[in-house]
């Protein structure tokens, strides 16, 4: 995400951290150097113009100029007009404070609605949320299959339309079905276009106005770019839009609709989605995509994943195997999946501070991972709590019934075996805080 814009802005902040003293005319140099990075990320021109004269008009103020540290307070205005540009904070979803909470999704075809639509049902089921999915896009058979698909993945229920052709009608009836069942959510699937016209507005209208939903949320698709901002105010204008969920950001290298649309509609981002799985929609943390910009990583949506995904009392029983030394290869396994659960390995790389730099161009080979997971699933239970066991033949058979190599299980177990004995230094109990096989792991290659 934002990988070009992040390469260019670090080359221009090393730059500015390196100069002793300022003068307007480096500021002006630099200034020329981020339009420059902007216009090559796909920002939208008058957005770029309105940031850069803010840049400049705190930038060339004493502040900056008379610093022992010019270059830092510089970086520091950018950085702060960033986030500006960005949003403020973390923009929520408003709940009807009596149920149900009725959510109207608009946008494109083919910007990921239908999913985000899942994505969604799925957040809120977790919270403890009944949720209905409606199918309000009739002119897609295609869309009605996916988002019943989707709801049975997730275990949440789809209006059946039996026969109802109008849109309005279908969600006007969706919505007083989840009345009636005191459902706390009603999450619209509307119709989408290849482009804007007036027909879909006007259907979108009539929607609105016949259920004024408490959220209207446009799904943009991050790739537009600039193009996706200008999209996003034509719906705006046209229906009143409250929010926007940007989908496919873990494919944007440039950040041209993230960094316009909140200036453009005057709405802010509430949602990005980083992938196609259900569980890869993600609250806007306007602080925490800059740091990502500049190369500073994201470590607070790491912790959020690292919460979300490991279950406290277990990681407090294995701190306990941990002390006594009994750390086995069932447990090497629980902790692989709970690493496997927080999302793409690459992605949770790229939130920690420098690994950007350090590990540019590397790829993880997440596949590892399901076939150390396929080993220690050949082995029998006593060979997992005591891998001593594993003999020769052993090792063949397990090889044999994972789909893997001997070298492979040998690997595995001896770098199982370094790993207990870095283990066993902790069976004092000087376990350091936040222990666990993630923190450990980080380097190691399997």
């Amino acid at each position: 995400m934002f990988d070009t814009l992040s390469e260019r802005l670090e080359a221009i902040y090393k730059k500015l951290k390196g100069r002793g003293k300022l003068k307007e005319a480096d500021v002006d140099a630099s200034l020329r150097e981020i339009r420059v990075a902007l216009i090559e990320a796909d920002v939208s021109l008058p957005v770029i113009k309105q940031f850069l004269g803010q840049v400049r008009e705190k930038a060339i103020g004493q502040e900056v100029l008379a610093s022992l540290t010019p270059g830092h307070q510089m970086v520091k205005i950018v950085n702060e007009e960033l986030e500006r540009l960005l949003g403020d904070g973390v923009a929520g979803l408003a709940l009807a404070p009596k149920p149900p909470t009725v959510i109207l999704m608009a946008g494109l075809q083919g910007s990921g609605k239908t999913t985000t639509c899942g994505k969604l049902a799925r957040r809120f089921k977790k919270d403890g949320k009944n949720v209905l999915l409606v199918p309000a896009d009739v002119y897609r058979p295609a869309a009605i299959e996916q988002l019943r698909v989707l709801g049975r993945d997730l275990g949440v229920d789809v209006y059946e339309a039996a026969g109802q052709s109008d849109p309005v009608a279908i969600c006007r009836e969706a919505v007083a079905q989840a009345e009636r069942e005191a459902r706390s959510v009603v999450i619209l699937d509307t119709a989408g276009r290849q482009q804007v016209d007036e027909a879909l507005m006007e259907e979108l209208r009539r929607i609105k106005a016949a259920l004024s939903p408490h959220e209207v949320l446009f799904v943009a698709d991050a790739m537009m770019g600039q193009q996706a901002a200008e999209v996003a105010r034509t719906f705006h204008e046209a229906v009143g839009i409250t929010g926007v969920v940007l989908t496919k950001m873990d494919g944007d290298a440039r950040g041209g609709a993230a960094l316009s649309i909140k200036t453009v509609t005057g709405r802010p981002i509430k949602f990005i989605g980083l992938g196609e799985k259900l569980d890869a929609l993600e609250p806007f943390h306007p602080d925490r995509v800059v740091s990502r910009l500049l190369g500073m990583g994201d470590v607070m949506t790491l912790i959020d994943k690292a919460q979300e995904a490991c279950d406290l009392e277990e990681q407090k029983k294995l701190q306990k195997r941990i002390k006594k030394n009994q750390f086995d290869l069932e447990d090497f396994r629980d902790q692989l999946r709970q690493i496997r659960g927080m999302g793409s390995l690459q992605q949770m790389l790229s939130m920690i501070p420098g690994a950007g730099k350090l590990l540019k161009g590397v790829q993880v080979d997440e596949s590892q991972f399901v076939r150390v997971e396929a080993i220690i699933n050949s082995m029998t239970p006593l060979e997992r709590a005591n891998h001593n066991v594993i003999n020769s033949s052993r090792k063949r058979r397990i090889a044999r019934g994972s789909g893997t190599q001997v070298n492979e299980v040998n690997k595995l177990l001896k770098q199982f075996a370094q790993m207990k004995k870095m283990m066993k230094k902790f069976s004092s109990g000087r376990l350091p805080p936040g222990f666990n096989l993630g923190s450990m792991m980080g380097a190691r290659r399997f």
